[in-house]
């Protein structure tokens, strides 16, 4: 199908990030270059040609940070430290030059809400009351009886507080314990933070993702969260029986963002977005990009921990983010949450559902964030419990899809170590993902991979698509549409999330088919079919 000549990409009125593509990369699993079973910077260096082929915009690298790797790398021992697993800071140089070589903006996490325990500054706090550093972190007393200052409970089980001798005190953790909570209602502290920022600017960095930066601050009070209402939902972690409002989200955190905004500014055309869960997260996620002098954007875990994918669900997750200033991201999948094909079709149906998935995430206004490996079809591997390393999983096995098996190797070709190493990986990689191998889909000219690509070539070709208006959107049974809009183009976009064929309704019917997935026509929506009508 050939589209009519627009212009390719953002104009020169929009931001390079605005409607921006941004694949994200898990270190640990992408590419071994030295043979010890982990992906490293290098390795990346080394496929950045394939991740730039999909045309995308940038590429966002999870923590490859000096880390003891309690939590896989957000538990930073040093953030101007590239860890040894990962290779060095010249490596880090490198491939960044390679990347804008291949014209690729690189975002890199910053985790600001917690370090490791093994951080230099956290060593100093504990030392004493009255060190330089003893108010870096969130320091309690016991109550009298000796126990915890108060009821709040950490993300992977279990009290949010630990007792360390040295101080005699309690200090506070959102996650493990061996990620002690910073105290960012601190300046020193927030001087410290934006002197990393700098540090990674210098260095080159297009911009940041920033980790879970709602759990960044705390209640100087210390007050009990209230108890949570019981929505229907398993609740496998004590942390999912609270409403977190004085564990997380103080007020405060919006006046640090804007800190942090001002010293991006110094350095130009620089893109920020933040991890925002929670439960009032599209509320937060908005305050946190109200304006221009905060972050360009927000993702929150609206489809990442989704049960299952319907129209309706679509429809009410978008509704509040049509207008407006505040600029949405949205993934489907990441290193925290299942493969998608697993959690939201049968095993039958990934092929198709995979191909209507992608071409509903590159038609939703704002960005969108690519996991590697989502554009071969990866499923979720199978992990079983003697071989965990998550400690999330370990923690609440059974009742959850793993984030290992969510961080499994990349499959480069279709052979045992699957081309990501010489050595033995460091999870193992699955018959079914070997079969979904890059160099497998680059054969076929009917792969995921390839459809992908044309997915995105249409989406940077067309203003409507990639930044444009949403609007009409709505849920009809398994039928899901809505119209993008921008400088007169218009685009209908129709999608059939269930298992039997829709029939479209003639007032949908009008325009030119730019786009068709499993088969769809403007009168019939087969099982998982897409569609994109211009005009």
């Amino acid at each position: 199908m050939t589209a009519p000549e627009v212009p390719a990409g953002p104009t020169a009125a929009e931001p390079w990030w605005r409607g921006a593509a941004i694949y994200q990369i898990y270190p640990r699993s992408f590419q071994d270059s030295d043979g010890d079973g982990v992906g490293d910077l290098a390795g990346i260096t080394r496929r950045l040609d394939h991740v730039a082929s999909l045309g995308v915009d940038a590429i966002w690298i999870s923590p490859f940070f000096t880390s003891p790797m309690r939590d896989f790398g957000y538990d930073v021992s040093d953030y101007c430290g590239v860890d040894p697993i990962f290779g060095t800071l010249a490596d880090f140089d490198a491939l960044v030059a390679t990347a804008h070589g291949h014209g690729l903006k690189v975002l890199i996490d910053q985790v600001y809400a917690h370090t490791s325990d093994q951080h230099p500054w956290f060593a100093e706090s504990r030392a004493s009351h009255g060190n330089a550093r003893a108010d870096w972190y969130v320091w309690a007393d016991p109550k009298a009886d000796g126990t915890p200052p108060n009821n709040w409970q950490s993300v992977f089980g279990g009290p949010a507080w630990t007792w360390d001798a040295r101080r005699r005190q309690y200090y506070m953790h959102s996650f493990l314990k061996e990620q002690p909570q910073l105290n960012l209602h601190n300046r020193a502290v927030q001087d410290a933070l934006l002197d990393v920022a700098r540090f990674w600017l210098d260095q080159g960095v297009d911009g940041f993702r920033l980790d879970a930066l709602n759990h960044s601050m705390h209640d100087p009070l210390l007050r009990d969260n209230p108890p949570a209402p019981d929505n229907g939902r398993v609740r496998t972690r004590p942390f999912d029986y609270q409403l977190k409002v004085h564990s997380q989200s103080q007020p405060g955190v919006v006046q640090f963002i804007e800190r942090l905004r001002a010293v991006c500014d110094e350095y130009g055309a620089i893109h920020t977005v933040a991890e925002v869960g929670g439960d009032d997260a599209e509320a937060e996620r908005k305050a946190y990009t109200a304006g221009t002098h905060r972050l360009d954007s927000a993702y929150g875990f609206d489809f990442l921990y989704a049960p299952e994918l319907t129209a309706q669900f679509v429809a009410d997750t978008m509704k509040g983010w049509r207008e407006g200033e505040s600029w949405p991201s949205w993934a489907f999948e990441n290193h925290d949450a299942p493969r998608a094909v697993s959690r939201w079709c049968a095993a039958q149906d990934m092929a198709r559902f995979a191909r209507m998935k992608m071409a509903l995430l590159m038609a939703l206004r704002g960005n969108v964030i690519l996991y590697q490996g989502e554009e071969l079809g990866l499923e979720q591997d199978d992990i079983p419990f003697e071989l965990l390393q998550d400690p999330e999983a370990i923690a609440n096995w059974p009742l959850t899809l793993s984030r290992d098996g969510a961080r499994t190797p990349m499959p480069w070709r279709n052979e045992p170590l699957g081309g990501f190493t010489t050595g033995t990986p460091w999870r193992p990689l699955s018959q079914a993902n070997l079969a979904r191998a890059v160099a497998q889909e680059e054969a076929d000219a009917r792969s995921l991979l390839h459809l992908t690509r044309q997915l995105l070539a249409m989406r940077n070709a067309h203003p409507a698509m990639r930044y444009g208006h949403f609007a009409k959107c709505c849920a009809d049974g398994a039928l899901l549409s809505f119209e993008r809009e921008a400088g007169g183009q218009h685009m209908r976009c129709l999608f059939n999330l269930g298992t039997e064929p829709v029939e479209v309704p003639p007032s949908l019917r009008g325009g030119e088919t730019i786009f068709s997935v499993n088969g769809a026509t403007p009168q019939t929506l087969p099982a998982y079919g897409a569609l994109y009508l211009l005009g």
